[in-house]
């Protein structure tokens, strides 16, 4: 006879193994894949324009987010039938083995720790320059953005990703104001794509700015593949992580072409590809 004790994250019934709880369904998939990524609507992505111009912006928003679709839909699927915590490294755990599974999983924890990281250093750097303050640093903001995350993570899955869908929720809904309050139908209006891209400097550097712009059109959907992490906690992993992933894939999709359309009929092609905050300048 066994019995069971549910120590809050984790269930643990005696002479088995330990499992985590299965609280969550397809919109925290949702929350925790657009959650990762939005990020990239708001900085890193303008970059491509510095490196090809605008139109080749919008050509490696778009291959790229073709790309991550199919990694997205391979990734989500996989999983649910390995619905094992660890994402790609159980994949390559129980595909290939244990030393690509060490490899693995060295890149993610590289990965998601330098996304934090950046997420940090960008928070405390917008405060610092919003802010207006003499003397200001950011290390202040960093440090405590880093500890509020890591409480967040210290008190669980399911808070961490209620909270995270709210955030994630009113970045995007901030996303869609903006697109919606500049007349998107009308152009000359407010916006001025037809008079800042042109024929003469759509690709001022012509085809080989566009393969320089792939570096940073990645930024669309840097870390959608994160919702594979989740695996072992989704209530039902057949149905919420190919279901929530790609509802986060079409909601970037979406936020991507918004998010380019806006900026690049309000900025210059030189200025979107080197300012931090394009769509705070966009909104200004």
């Amino acid at each position: 006879m066994t019995a069971a004790v549910d120590t809050g994250q984790t269930t643990t019934i005696h002479g088995d193994r330990v499992s985590l709880l299965r609280v969550l369904g397809p919109a925290h998939v949702w929350a925790l894949g657009v959650g990762i990524v939005l990020v990239g609507e708001f900085t890193g992505w303008n970059f491509s324009a510095d490196k090809g111009g605008a139109l080749a912006a919008l050509i490696v928003c778009w291959i790229v987010g073709l790309l991550y679709t199919s990694v997205a839909m391979i990734d989500s699927e996989v999983t649910s039938t390995v619905a094992a915590a660890g994402g790609q490294y159980a994949q390559a755990k129980h595909i290939v083995g244990p030393l690509m599974a060490f490899n693995v999983a060295l890149f993610l924890v590289f990965a998601y720790t330098m996304l934090e990281v950046s997420d940090a250093i960008l928070l405390g750097d917008t405060i610092v320059a919003k802010a207006g303050v003499e003397g200001l640093t950011h290390n202040s903001f960093i440090a405590a953005t880093i500890v509020v995350l890591a409480w967040l993570n210290y008190r669980g899955v399911l808070m961490t990703l209620n909270v995270n869908f709210v955030i994630t929720a009113i970045a995007y809904i901030s996303i869609v104001i903006l697109f919606f309050s500049v007349s998107p139908w009308t152009q000359g209006a407010v916006l001025k794509l037809n008079e800042l891209v042109t024929p003469g400097n759509a690709l001022p550097y012509g085809w080989i700015g566009v393969i320089a712009a792939f570096q940073f059109g990645i930024w669309y959907y840097l870390g959608i593949e994160g919702t594979t992490q989740a695996a072992e906690e989704v209530r039902s992993p057949a149905r919420s992580l190919p279901y929530g992933t790609m509802a986060g894939m079409i909601t970037l999709l979406i936020a991507a072409a918004m998010t380019w359309y806006v900026c690049a009929s309000l900025m210059p092609w030189e200025y979107l590809g080197i300012t931090y905050y394009p769509l705070w300048d966009a909104g200004k």
